[in-house]
């Protein structure tokens, strides 16, 4: 099931329960969706269902307001509208939002502001920055539903340059299997003329068009006929964009597909393939146009996210490059710049943590190494910036020796043979996450001497290491205690590996 079926469940049991329920929808062709899935759903129970949104009179919305006051209403769907001054709920028990990226803050606070103590559920494939990371840090609760359909395939998904006889023969494949066509064309003054364009190729098919300056009459009457299979051929803007659900819609093109953002793409992908047939899209740009760096990275993302819950790992990336937003204002990324992205989430788990009355979980403290050994991943191994920066990260978080040839089999199959700056580099993660564990936080190389700095000087391990290793060791016990191992020639990763051996085996015999 998906995210609208799990939305309708947790209404009917709030409407169940003697509670009004409302839906917020950023469009009013979502809303009139729902609305219509609610009626097949639910219809045949005792449950007063109602629209509101552009596509009701202004007396007919007054009706609503006031049935809402009375509790004559148990289950609304609304756009905007529902946020409104003059809205008032008699008992309202379960505020859903859908496509919650497409709502402002303000808005959304303002529907939480209208309804104190009110369950909120919020539904999105690609959720923006500020409401992920306070899912992910425990401010809200989050459910993932990584399960497809039963029979669902993933979208075949092709980036190429525009090729009206590609596309056209792609349309004649989708009108050979009985099924309808989205055409994206996001220019309202020219989607006409490119309606028309279509008809000299496909002659047969019927094609219509929509877009976000039709009113509400010819926007539903053309809606009607592609639910009802009146249309082969839909030529449209980006208003099909959120939650809009025509099973036998397989096909989608989008000319100048780079001129769109990742999540974008990402939502306009997932208006097809949502019945038990292979859906395709083709993402186009102009014949011979040079892509800039940004829109090439974004065509290639979605050329490569084509698995099922796609959208989250989107989503998480935007998380790490935007930035979370501000949690107690209105800017929904950004912010977290001015620490960095780790700190800024240990400072908030031990906020949220303190809130929820919990101890904060005991950190082990880092270790840092600073010895003249290459240590980098070059620009020649992995060209790409954001991939080499998930590799350093990847690194970063190496703790085992087993974590370290998981991580370089993989560098093998991606990048191939990885060179010796990288084998260095995974070597030090190995050490640094050794040495925190025995308590050392810092390690470096003064002249032909390795210093090891430890938070606390224990003398018995100290002692050890003295005997071990005779004549090499010194132990400085003043004000900022550290053991001086001269290195006799041996390379610094050797020293650090056999003093942290020592260590370790002096640590769980004495």
């Amino acid at each position: 099931f998906g995210k609208t079926e799990v939305a309708l469940r947790a209404a009917f049991k709030c409407i169940l329960d003697g509670k009004q329920c409302a839906i917020l929808c950023p469009t009013t062709i979502l809303a009139w969706q729902h609305y219509q899935t609610a009626l097949a759903r639910v219809g045949n129970f005792p449950v007063n269902i109602e629209l509101l949104s552009r596509f009701r009179s202004p007396k007919q919305q007054k009706e609503i307001i006031k049935k809402l006051k009375n509790g004559e209403i148990d289950f609304i769907i609304g756009t905007h509208r529902l946020v409104q001054q003059d809205i008032e709920f008699k008992d309202l028990g379960l505020a859903i939002i859908d496509e919650e990226q497409r709502f402002g803050v303000a808005h959304k606070e303002r529907f939480k502001e209208m309804f104190r103590g009110v369950d909120v559920l919020t539904l999105s494939a690609t959720p923006i920055p500020r409401t992920l990371n306070m899912a992910m840090s425990g401010i809200r609760d989050m459910s993932v539903i990584e399960q497809p359909p039963q029979d669902r395939h993933p979208i075949q998904t092709y980036v190429m340059e525009h090729d009206n006889g590609v596309l056209v023969d792609a349309m004649k494949r989708e009108l050979r299997r009985d099924g309808q066509v989205y055409y994206i064309h996001n220019r309202v003054e020219s989607i006409q003329s490119c309606a028309a364009q279509l008809q000299q190729y496909l002659p047969d098919a019927r094609i219509g068009v929509a877009h976000g300056k039709m009113n509400e009459l010819q926007l539903s009457k053309i809606w009607k006929q592609l639910m009802d299979h009146e249309l082969d051929i839909l030529v449209c803007t980006t208003l099909i964009e959120t939650g809009v659900d025509v099973p036998n819609c397989n096909t989608l093109i989008i000319e100048d597909a780079d001129h769109l953002g990742l999540s974008q793409l990402y939502q306009l992908r997932g208006r097809v393939g949502r019945s038990k047939r292979r859906a395709f899209a083709y993402f186009t740009f102009r014949r011979g146009k040079v892509l800039t760096e940004v829109a090439n990275k974004r065509l290639s993302a979605i050329r490569e996210f084509t698995k099922f819950g796609s959208g989250f790992r989107i989503a998480l990336r935007d998380l790490e490059i935007r930035g979370a937003g501000s949690i107690l204002g209105e800017r929904q990324h950004g912010h977290m710049e001015a620490v960095g992205y780790d700190l800024y989430l240990k400072m908030l788990s031990d906020a949220v943590s303190e809130k929820q009355g919990v101890a904060p979980p005991a950190r082990v403290e880092e270790c840092l190494i600073d010895v003249p050994i290459a240590a980098h991943i070059p620009e020649q191994y992995i060209e790409n910036l954001s991939q080499r920066l998930d590799v350093y990260r990847k690194i970063a978080a190496v703790g085992t020796q087993e974590e370290s040839m998981e991580l370089m089999d993989e560098l093998i199959d991606r990048f191939g043979e990885p060179p010796k700056s990288v084998q260095g580099l995974l070597d030090i993660a190995i050490l640094r996450a050794s040495a925190a564990r025995l308590g050392f936080v810092e390690i470096s190389q003064s002249n032909t001497n390795m210093l090891f700095y430890p938070k606390q000087l224990n003398m018995e391990v100290a002692s050890y290491l003295v005997g071990k290793l005779k004549g090499r060791v010194l132990v400085n016990a003043g004000k900022r205690p550290y053991l001086s191992v001269r290195m006799n020639g041996k390379k610094p990763l050797e020293v650090i590996q056999e003093v942290l051996e020592i260590s370790n085996f002096s640590e769980n015999t004495l």
